[in-house]
Order: structure tokens, then sequence, then C-alpha cells
């Protein structure tokens, strides 16, 4: 509830009420504050614990418990952040700030003096060393002001160093000065490019802040993890309307690719880790030669459960290619009428690896021919390949009859097998979804498997063996929209982190929220390079 947005009722019975339930909410955000502060508190104090014990030889539980301690304490400080910038532009004008809490930040550091310096002069827009704006009169020197803000550039740290210089009227006393240069953050000593550079290092190169921190200290750079944390906390916030509009593009489409896969994130307690969710819907036509941008969007939800994608696909109507997980079965009502209905189009790729771990395991025969049957599909596939829609269709002709007969074969043989084991398993599986399996042969905008969702997941898999993926479920839900982000800039051929040093500096010099679109990443990929093709 928020008094910027609330209509306030008339009657004084309800005003009454809605004050009460205001002061609730006011309350439980206050206790939420003190319990977030308490643990951001315990986590220090247990993280120093830990490494005062650390001495001698290392172990590798201990240093495991200390790695899991900083990814939590660095969720929490980037989600503080992130809330604190939130609440700094919705609050009324003129409404009193909410209380903050007292917190220790470390001392502001001067920015080290080895750094190469760059320095930007920023004069007053009217030139007014020579005419005062005000009487016409001659401006002298009065003095600058300086500001320093660490840059990164590929390879190295550098300062920049704006300055300001200050002039005053000899005749009227005005003083006029250039504004201060825009930057994303309030008072913030990043650039965008320093931001970018951080936000690639978590969330494409699966390096938490904690261990950015330590690789800038080798390099003289000291910055602390708490202001790395606070960084991350309000450009991710910054970001967040891009990612929205990159998943209206996704789910704009006639057709998306889903999947979802597991991630460890640690839960309140000392190493212990619970398993949340990850989502990814990729929005792909580039196969059949289709003009829509590519881009995904991911989601975090902390369970499995079916009302998660249902959520996510609210406004999707259209085929859904996926595996036959069962949350999505409710979707698929021909009843739906909100948007419209969505259809299940099932994936080869899912088959065949079922079939492929039966043969790895026992070297059957069956499961052999099987292998060699949806081979001779897949070899029709790779004509059809980036071909126009009609001409895929063309080429699928051919395919129709190897379904046909797959699939009698496959009921021939499954009445040969035990009902138990593992092939009979997966040949009921397949012959289940017949109509899904063979909806991509008359419509060449569908394709034979879901690879190039379970191609977007790879990222996710890469970070989950090189550490926790997140510290907390306000980490997780971050990650997804930045990876929406990065990952839609991957496949559109553009460099992460140039992207986002472009989008941050817009967005820090005030870019319009009407013309966000100017911002997706296709429309930087069209200007500047073909899109590559999808592989």
């Amino acid at each position: 509830m928020s008094l910027s947005t609330a209509e306030l009722p008339d009657d004084p019975d309800e005003l009454r009420a809605f004050a009460l339930a205001c002061q609730g909410e006011l309350k439980a955000a206050e206790t939420a504050v003190q319990f977030k502060t308490l643990e951001i508190e315990k986590l220090k104090f247990q993280i120093a614990k830990l490494r005062r014990m650390q001495f001698g030889r290392s172990s590798e539980r201990l240093n495991r418990q200390i790695e899991q301690l900083e990814l939590r304490l660095e969720e929490l400080e980037s989600s503080e952040a992130a809330d604190a910038a939130a609440s700094a532009t919705s609050d009324a004008p003129g409404a009193p700030a909410p209380p903050e809490r007292a917190k220790s930040k470390p001392k502001r550091k001067p920015l080290p003096e080895h750094l190469p310096r760059q320095e930007v002069v920023h004069q007053p827009a009217d030139n007014g060393a020579c005419a005062c704006p005000a009487c016409g009169g001659k401006m002298a020197k009065l003095g600058e002001d300086v500001s320093e803000v660490l840059n990164y550039v590929p390879g190295h740290f550098e300062v920049i160093r704006h300055v300001r210089p200050k002039y005053a009227c000899a005749a009227c006393d005005a003083i006029t000065q250039a504004a201060p240069p825009p930057m994303p953050t309030p008072r913030g000593r990043a650039t965008p490019a320093t931001l970018a550079h951080l936000l690639v290092g978590k969330y494409c190169d699966h390096l938490p802040l904690y261990r950015q921190a330590e690789i800038f200290a080798r390099d003289g750079v000291d910055l602390d993890r708490s202001t790395l944390c606070d960084w991350v906390g309000q450009a991710a916030w910054l970001l967040d309307p891009v990612a929205d509009m990159i998943r209206a593009h996704v789910f704009a489409a006639d057709k998306i690719h889903g999947d979802d896969t597991t991630v460890p994130v640690l839960a309140p307690g000392l190493g212990r880790t619970k398993t949340g969710r990850l989502w990814v819907y990729v929005r792909d036509d580039r196969p059949f030669a289709g003009e829509a941008a590519p881009a995904t969007a991911y989601f975090y939800s902390p369970d499995r459960g079916g009302e998660h994608p249902a959520v996510h696909l609210t406004n999707f109507t259209g085929f859904l290619q996926a595996d036959g997980y069962a949350g999505f079965d409710a979707l698929y009502d021909p009843a739906r009428r909100k948007p419209g209905p969505i259809i299940e189009v099932a994936c080869w790729a899912h088959c065949r690896r079922k079939i492929f771990d039966v043969w790895e395991t026992t070297k059957s025969p069956v499961a052999k021919e099987a292998l060699d049957r949806i081979a001779a599909i897949y070899v029709i596939e790779t004509k059809a390949r980036f071909a126009p829609s009609a001409e895929r269709v063309v080429h699928r002709t051919e395919t129709a009859p190897l379904l046909d007969a797959f699939f009698a074969w496959a009921e021939a043989t499954l009445a040969k097998l035990s009902a138990k084991s593992e092939l009979a398993e997966a040949f009921r599986y397949i012959l289940k979804r017949r109509v899904q399996l063979s909806r991509f042969v008359t419509d060449g905008r569908l394709e034979a498997d879901n690879n190039i969702a379970e191609n977007a997941m790879r990222a996710i898999a890469v970070g989950r063996k090189n550490y926790l993926f997140a510290g907390s479920d306000a980490g997780g839900e971050r990650a997804a929209a930045i990876y929406t982000i990065v990952q839609t800039a991957r496949i559109n051929g553009i460099n992460p982190e140039a992207y986002l040093t472009d989008i941050l500096t817009k967005i820090a010099e005030g870019h319009p929220i009407n013309r966000l679109s100017e911002l997706m990443p296709w429309r930087l990929a069209a200007t500047t390079q073909p899109r590559p093709s999808a592989g």
C-alpha cells in the first residue's frame, strides 16, 4: 500500500481503517528491516569468527562455509540497496522519508593514486568565463569543484576527474557553474562502465562480488564488498524496466520455448541450502527465417509449483514447446479464453535422451533401432533449418511417413517389453505425446525439439558449478532479471558489457521512460551489425 498511489476514502470510518492498515504495513516493514539488519550483523560476526578459526592448513569445509556466508551477506546488502533506490523514487513529494537504519559503512577512501587520470572540464553552458548570464558583466574564476569517479575500460581501471570551474560576476556577484555530470547512482563513484563490468562479472562470468573485490585488490583498487553490493543493487533496480520490456517482447510471440532448472539457494542459517527454480522462455524465430528479434525471459521461483508458469504465461497465447512437466498441463486447456489457448509442442530431443540413457547402459538393440529412426528425422531437419516457414513444411513432407512408421513400430515393440522396464517407460512417454510430437511437421514455425530453451540454460549450469547460485530468494529474482538482459544481448550478437554500459549511460542522462523500446538489445544490434545466425 502506498500513500502516493492509493485513493483516499471520503468516509471517516473507511479513512480510519485505511490509516490503521497503513500503520500495520509500516510496522511490518520496520520489523522486516530489523530482522534483516540483525541477520546482516549475525553474518558479519560469523564470517569474522570463521576467518579467525582459519589458521594453519586450510579446511575445505570451512572455506565453503565462509563462501556461502559471504554470498548470503552479498545478496542481503544488494537487496537493501535496490529497496533503497526504489523507495527513494516512490515516495510522495513532501512526504517524510522512511526511517533508515543506522548502518556502519566503510569510510569512503580516495581513489588510488596509481590509477591513470583523465580530466574532464565542465564549463558553464554559456561559457560564463566571458560574460555574466545575469547582467552581462565580466566573470572571474572563483574556484572549482572536483569529483573523481572510477571508470573501467577493458583491461584496467582509470579515474575520471570531473572539474567544474566556478565563476563570479564582478558587477552583480552572480555565480555560475556547470551542473554535475549525470551518474547512474546517487552520489555514486562508479561510472556506467564500472557497473556494467561488475554485473557481467557476477552474472556472465559467475564471480560473486566478494571474489571480484579480491581481484580488484590485487590490482591496487581497494573496493569494499558492501560498496560493490550497493552498486549492483542500485544498477539492477535501474535495469528492471528493461528486463520487463524484454519479457513482454518474448510473450508477444506466436511460439516460444520453455524450460526450467534447479538452482541452489542459501537458506537462513549456517551452511544450509534449499532448491529454487529458474525458468526460461525463449523467442527465437531465426530457424524459420523470421524477422522478429530473438530474446530470452528468465524468472526465479522458490519451488517448482505449477502456479509459477501460470503467472509467467498469463498474457501468452500460442505454441509452447517444452518438456513433459505436469505443471504446464493446466495451461493447455483448450477452453482457455484469456488471452487464448496455449498449444503444447513436445520435444524429440527429450524423448531421444530417455532412449539413449537405456542404450548407453544396456546396449539394447531395440533402443539402438529407436535412436536410428529418430536420427532419420533429424537428417531432414538439418535441410529445413533456417529455411522460410513454407519451405520447411515442404521438406517435412518426408518426415510424416517416418513419424507414422516410428509410432507404429513403438506400439508393436512396447507390447513385447517388460512393462516395468525403462525402455517401456520411454516408449509410453513418446506414444502419449504422439500429437504434440507431430505438430512441427505441418507448421514451419515449430521445431522438432526444445534445444533452443535448453541452450539458454547452459549459462546457469556453469554458474552452478562455480559457486552457490543465489544467497536469497531476492537474489534469485535479481539474477533472473539481469540474465534476461545479458542473455538477450548475447543472442542478438552484442557484447553484454558494452550493451549495459550504453544503456546505463542513457538512463543516467535521463532517457525518457516512454522511449524505453530504444534501449532494447536488438535496436542496438540493428544499428551496429547484421544479426548472427542461430547456433
